[in-house]
């Protein structure tokens, strides 16, 4: 069996590959568990050492990774080559502040020392998607390696380039043989190898019906798990805002990666006293949007990662016509080749439509119109995802308030919310449980040991 990739701009075939036999699988978790034994005994220095010599590596090959991300997954080339600069900065971040992440934890104690010690726990599997190929796989191993322990990839089949161009760049760094390895595997090999006692837990950024199947397997063998299963963000815009600012940032936040980024507003709710002036201005922008070939320096976005996406995003609009919100415009294919869609708006949007309960992930926005603040928060919470949230406002107060009632991982005021390195990623309700990134991410697949000392 093979898997076969196809840029989604021409449709054109790129490359073959051969599916891991069941002995190779083997010989994978073989060499996984092997390098364990002796990279969970490496000091921090070591550690830090490669994780340095990984991040300069990446920016090294980021015209090339960047060129195999276009390629696969249709983003335009200066967002795929900013994506694999960006890879370098959690590298180095780890690099620089692993060491002190990781010291002991000492507790006040009247009669006696007691303090927590972070420790590795052995190798982890990563399933990962096609959005951000490298991103979302260096948060995941970039921790990793720096907390001890090694990591095991499969990737999203579109992206497969991608992930054997990323295990090609870490071992050329300097990576032991078996600290990370991409397993060439469709999504039916996943059970087999979270059930595998050398697998010690798994982490998976993707649709909620993958991260059920692969949390289930790892609950029945008592096995920790990170999900981020994507997210319907609010974007919402209150009477303080700046609106020209928050109808600039709404058209980023939708078109960013053709509409196919978990954390970047979905939903712009926008409250009534402002509704007509933002509206103006963020139709005037969408219109403008040019999409078209993605290497070239004037798109501003590319197509979907796949036809089969841009299907699934079509069929989403056919569902909304059938309701009483109105596409105003766009949410079409377009071109004679390639997965391409124009940016689209649909408003009059109402918490009991249908496609509330759902991601669209595509170049196209839904619009709320919101009484007041209370309004707002309650069509904001009405979706069963909670990742990431935007709100623009000019008011302490209401920026207080937001902050703690809409139900999310994340918050961001007056910006386009972003993953970063030093700042925890992750979500609640359909969208998933566990962080990523900073300490927590750090943490996540580590042993914090108590330990009482005399």
């Amino acid at each position: 069996m093979s898997i076969t990739t196809r840029n989604p701009a021409t449709g054109e075939k790129l490359e073959e590959y051969t599916e891991l036999s069941a002995a190779e699988i083997e010989t994978k978790l073989a060499k996984a568990s092997d390098c364990y034994a002796d990279w969970s005994k490496s000091d921090y220095g070591t550690r830090t050492v490669l994780l340095s010599a990984i991040a300069d590596a990446f920016e090294e090959h980021s015209d090339q990774l960047g060129r195999q991300i276009t390629l696969e997954m249709g983003k335009t080339f200066a967002s795929a080559k900013a994506e694999a600069t960006k890879c370098a900065t959690a590298f180095r971040y780890y690099a620089e502040h692993g060491p002190a992440l990781l010291e002991d934890v000492k507790w006040e104690r009247a009669d006696g020392n007691v303090y927590t010690r972070y420790l590795p726990m052995g190798p982890v599997l990563a399933i990962m998607p096609w959005n951000f190929p490298l991103w979302q796989a260096v948060r995941f191993i970039a921790p990793a390696i720096m907390a001890g322990n090694v990591g095991l990839l499969k990737h999203a089949s579109v992206t497969m380039g991608c992930a054997e161009m990323m295990d090609a760049v870490i071992r050329g760094a300097g990576a032991p043989e078996g600290l990370f390895q991409n397993l060439v595997i469709k999504a039916d090999a996943v059970a087999g190898i979270v059930a595998d006692d050398r697998v010690v837990a798994a982490t998976l950024t993707g649709s909620e019906g993958a991260g059920s199947a692969v949390a289930e397997t790892a609950g029945k063998q008592l096995k920790k798990m990170v999900l981020e299963l994507g997210g319907s963000d609010p974007f919402i815009v209150m009477p303080s805002a700046d609106i020209a600012d928050a109808a600039e940032k709404a058209v980023k936040a939708r078109i960013q990666n053709t509409g196919q980024s978990c954390i970047c507003g979905k939903r712009m709710i926008v409250h009534a006293e402002v509704y007509d002036d933002f509206m103006d201005k963020f139709r005037e922008r969408m219109k403008a949007v040019k999409w078209g070939d993605p290497f070239d320096e004037a798109t501003a976005m590319g197509p979907l990662s796949s036809f089969e996406q841009r299907d699934t995003v079509l069929d989403q609009m056919k569902e909304v016509a059938k309701t009483d919100a109105v596409v105003e415009f766009g949410g079409e294919a377009v071109g004679d080749t390639g997965a391409y869609m124009d940016a689209g708006i649909i408003s009059g949007m109402t918490t009991d439509n249908p496609l509330m309960e759902e991601e669209l992930f595509g170049p196209v926005a839904m619009v709320f119109k919101a009484k007041d603040a209370d309004d707002a928060i309650r069509i904001a919470n009405a979706s069963p995802y909670g990742l990431g949230s935007a709100v623009f406002t000019q008011d302490e107060a209401e920026q207080q308030r937001f902050a703690n009632e809409i139900e999310s991982g994340m918050t961001a005021f007056n910006q386009v919310l972003a993953s970063m390195p030093e700042a925890p990623f992750g979500g609640i309700k359909r969208s998933g449980y566990g962080r990523e990134l900073s300490a927590f991410g750090l943490h996540e697949f580590m042993n914090a040991k108590t330990v009482f000392a005399d």
